[in-house]
């Protein structure tokens, strides 16, 4: 079985910075970490390589600092990995994105299984996934909470729904996208981490993809974003003093005040 986990870096805290001019999230590789829905995945295609055999390749797009969650991944049970990354790919939508990813997966020979996380809890669209077995042309299932059983022809699976969940069998090659519920992502090992830091890992940008200029980065998304911001939080704090009857009648004029 060959497995890909696509796996997106996100901000490792609730500071996000836009850029003023594309409105568009900028990205600092030491304030990231894996996409957590992503972590999933990997634990998840870890879980089908010790039951089957074969191997699980870890694929990112995004800038050079990416490279350190890859080699997290292949702590945790990833044998390979591979960057996207170019300053062409910068600003792309989820289209644009799912694109540059399909590039990178055709580098590779024979895929049986595509995983990905439900969602970038950064953007929440959930649309990655699908795009990409779209623009590959295979079958997809997203919010996957079960693996019923896995075998080199087909996979059965549960995935939720609105009104509860239904029992789906995919042949392969296919794309499944996991929810949270699905497994519990392991620690790494100390072998584990040793392996990491020297696991096989590619670096790919554009030329090397062969990419259509007109399809990747902010070129290549028709989504165009027309303002973004981050909301500003503030609290403060009134002392309320005198008896029982005081503090409530002031209590219930601050009340209406915020109505």
């Amino acid at each position: 079985m060959k497995i890909v986990v696509c796996i997106k870096q996100v901000p490792s805290t609730n500071e996000v910075r836009l850029d003023p001019v594309t409105n568009t999230i900028m990205r600092d590789g030491r304030q990231s970490v894996t996409n957590p829905f992503d972590t999933y995945a990997i634990e998840q295609a870890v879980q089908i390589k010790e039951e089957l055999g074969g191997e699980v390749i870890a694929l990112s797009m995004g800038i050079p600092a990416t490279e350190r969650l890859l080699r997290d991944a292949a702590s945790r049970g990833v044998d390979s990995a591979m960057l996207l990354s170019d300053r062409s790919f910068a600003g792309a939508d989820t289209l644009a994105t799912a694109y540059t990813l399909s590039l990178g997966i055709r580098r590779f020979h024979d895929i049986d299984l595509i995983l990905c996380g439900k969602m970038a809890v950064d953007g929440d669209t959930a649309q990655i996934g699908p795009e990409l077995a779209e623009n590959l042309g295979i079958p997809h299932i997203t919010d996957v909470s079960e693996f019923i059983s896995v075998s080199s022809k087909d996979i059965v699976c549960k995935k939720i729904t609105d009104t509860g969940h239904q029992v789906l069998r995919v042949k392969l090659p296919a794309l499944l996208t996991v929810v949270k519920d699905i497994n519990m992502p392991r620690l790494p090992s100390i072998p584990g981490i040793i392996f990491g830091l020297t696991a096989p890992f590619e670096l790919r940008d554009a030329e090397a993809l062969k990419a259509d200029p007109k399809r990747i980065g902010l070129s290549g998304s028709p989504t165009q974003v027309v303002k973004t911001y981050v909301p500003q939080r503030q609290s403060e704090a009134q002392q309320i003093e005198g008896d029982a009857k005081i503090q409530a009648d002031s209590i219930v004029k601050l009340i209406k005040e915020v109505q």
